[in-house]
């Protein structure tokens, strides 16, 4: 991981750099003939032409898919040097962005055989691990309960003897359905035991996110994926105990850990219908027919010629389309990676650092990562073609319990992990790390949510129709919609851009 800049002064030449996976972020910005750039936006400030203002491309870009799938960042003129490019500035000339790697997921060609695999993965996933225990200071790890987080603890525990470990929970006083589930604090606690870990843990509660919204932003600045206060809590417990700490992003991203996604869009007549099919199920907060009437109509003029299907279709791999379902599989990874995975790395990394912690990503260890691009689609997901015909909209179809009692995903990683972790920790279908914020926004936090949502001098409605967002939150409220994303999150997300600006500005009047 890295992101850096070397200036050959004899040249007169700027170089700058960003990892593979974009672990470590690079800003950019052209402001008045200078080129700024820094690991965070607001360092942009000492420019003295710099101005902070919201872009309304990216803001509809981000409305549509919760994560800015281009360069772009919701400041205006602000861009993110993407994951595996390079920029070059020489003599005062125009700045030239290049690539010099992407993720190939592909079909192998070669005969290999499945216990071959298993044993190069468990071999490469080892040296990993112990890579990434390399420090002179003290390193620990995040432990969900799950089964990455759980083996990366098992190895790590074999080198390091009082290995210190950090759980996030959630008080589900007021949860129903299936946030019953978000609190994997007790597996955690079984798997620390297991291992003899130091462990550390703590209790998230509605009113939590408001206490952190303000400093929350102000680290994160570039809005990207769904919710990030618990990793601001959970980053700021390990900074207490520990410099460095090891996570288990990337290990679904890799090995096919969302099997609901993939088989969104894994049986298709022709590109173009994979295209159409998979980038509706990525508008993660508002459709397209919801966002003229979402945004102010001044706003909405700016941007309605955008084509947001062109930004999906410019994150695909390039190349030969695709024909069979492994090839749409290894296409919805390749998309995934390059995206939602490039957002939790930024969050990752802005909401550790917020508090001094440098977390590391053995499942992004290059060898690692070139294996998994290799891997054959059925060692990653089962019966691709004849799971695709379950029609999630049919209330007789119960897909939540086909995925759990099948075990589907991360099969060849499964396999290894099972050397390491609990079969119980291996079995569960994949929970991400999420508060049951669609049981608060009606409860608990809906107070919070309104005084967002009524506030008429509230900064969000410089872009958005006062309107239409109070009738989303009031759907929520009234318990006839589950708008979790598309009213509370989108309040909270705009009034943190809000926040973010006003922030800013008022630095600068000061």
């Amino acid at each position: 991981m890295f992101a850096f800049a070397i200036w050959d002064a004899g040249r007169r030449r700027l170089f700058l750099a960003r990892d593979r996976y974009g672990i470590k972020p690079l800003y950019y910005a052209d402001v008045g003939g200078a080129l700024l750039f820094g690991s965070e936006i607001k360092c942009f400030r000492a420019h003295p032409d710099f101005r902070v203002d919201v872009s309304p491309a990216h803001l509809l870009e981000y409305f549509t898919f919760q994560n800015l799938f281009s360069d772009g960042t919701l400041f205006d003129g602000v861009r993110l040097l993407p994951p595996g490019h390079t920029l070059m500035v020489e003599n005062g000339g125009e700045a030239r962005v290049e690539r010099y790697w992407d993720f190939a997921f592909q079909e192998p060609a070669d005969t290999v055989t499945d216990v071959e695999y298993e044993e190069e993965l468990d071999a490469l996933l080892r040296r990993s691990v112990k890579r990434q225990l390399v420090a002179d200071v003290d390193v620990g790890a995040f432990l969900s309960g799950g089964m990455d987080s759980g083996t990366l603890t098992a190895i790590a525990s074999e080198s390091l003897p009082y290995l210190a470990t950090f759980t996030a929970g959630f008080d589900l006083t007021s949860a129903f359905g299936l946030e019953l589930e978000f609190d994997e604090r007790e597996r955690a606690e079984r798997m620390s035991q297991l291992f003899e870990t130091e462990h550390y843990e703590m209790v998230l509660k509605a009113g939590d996110m408001i206490r952190c919204l303000d400093p929350l932003v102000w680290h994160l600045e570039d809005l990207r994926v769904g919710q990030s206060y618990p990793n601001y809590y959970v980053s700021r417990l390990a900074s207490r105990f520990v410099k460095v700490a090891l996570t288990g992003t990337g290990g679904d991203e890799l090995f096919g850990g969302y099997p609901w996604r993939y088989y969104r869009a894994v049986v298709n007549t022709d590109f173009d219908q994979y295209v159409d099919k998979y980038y509706v199920f990525w508008h993660r907060l508002l459709p397209n027919s919801m966002l003229p009437h979402f945004f102010r109509e001044d706003v909405w003029r700016e941007v309605k010629d955008l084509r947001t299907i062109e930004t999906f279709r410019a994150a695909l791999p390039e190349g030969e389309a695709p024909q069979t379902p492994e090839d749409y599989l290894n296409y919805s990874m390749h998309l995934e990676a390059k995206t939602f995975l490039h957002g939790l790395l930024v969050v990752d990394d802005r909401l550790s650092m917020a508090h001094g912690l440098e977390t590391r990503v053995p499942f992004l260890d290059n060898d690692l990562v070139d294996f998994a691009q290799r891997l054959p689609a059925r060692l990653k997901l089962k019966h691709l073609t004849d799971v695709v015909r379950l029609n999630e909209n049919d209330p007789g179809v119960k897909t939540e319990r086909y995925y759990r009692q099948t075990g589907d995903g991360k099969l060849l990683l499964r396999r290894v992990l099972g050397r390491y972790v609990p079969e119980e920790s291996v079995a569960p279908h994949k929970q991400g790390f999420s508060g049951p914020d669609a049981s608060w926004f009606r409860g608990a936090s809906s107070d919070f949510v309104r005084e967002l949502v009524n506030d008429a001098d509230a900064p969000m409605y410089r872009f958005l129709r006062r309107d239409t967002v109070s009738s989303l939150a009031e759907e929520h409220f009234a318990g006839t919609t589950n708008r979790r994303c598309s009213s509370g999150r989108c309040s909270v997300s705009i009034a943190g851009v809000g926040s973010s600006l006003t922030g800013m500005s008022r630095a600068e009047a000061n």
